[in-house]
């Protein structure tokens, strides 16, 4: 995983502060390639209950996440029970490591 632990660390206490303390994070994309050099910071939040306002709040974790994390790109999915999954929900449930 190509992402210091300070820079977990920031990312789990972010996304818990925009979505709530229960939602979940995980890394996928090719930041989990440790191989690899390079690539943005693909996240999957995963949520107990609905979200309301999902883009809303999937540009507010991105863009305090640029702020802390400095400026690279952060692409950020959220899921909950009974939301609907596309392909890339798919590939993140299935490659995804925890954070």
């Amino acid at each position: 995983m190509r992402l210091s632990p300070q820079a977990r660390q920031i990312i789990r206490n972010t996304s818990r502060e925009v979505f709530g303390e229960a939602a979940t994070v995980k890394l996928f994309g090719s930041r989990i390639d440790d191989s690899l050099k390079g690539g943005d910071i693909d996240l999957l939040i995963e949520c107990p209950e609905s979200v309301e306002e999902v883009g809303l709040k999937t540009a507010r974790l991105a863009a305090r996440l640029q702020r802390q994390l400095g400026d690279q790109k952060i692409d950020v999915l959220c899921i909950w029970p009974g939301s609907p999954l596309s392909p890339a929900h798919k590939d993140a449930i299935k490659t995804g490591i925890a954070l």
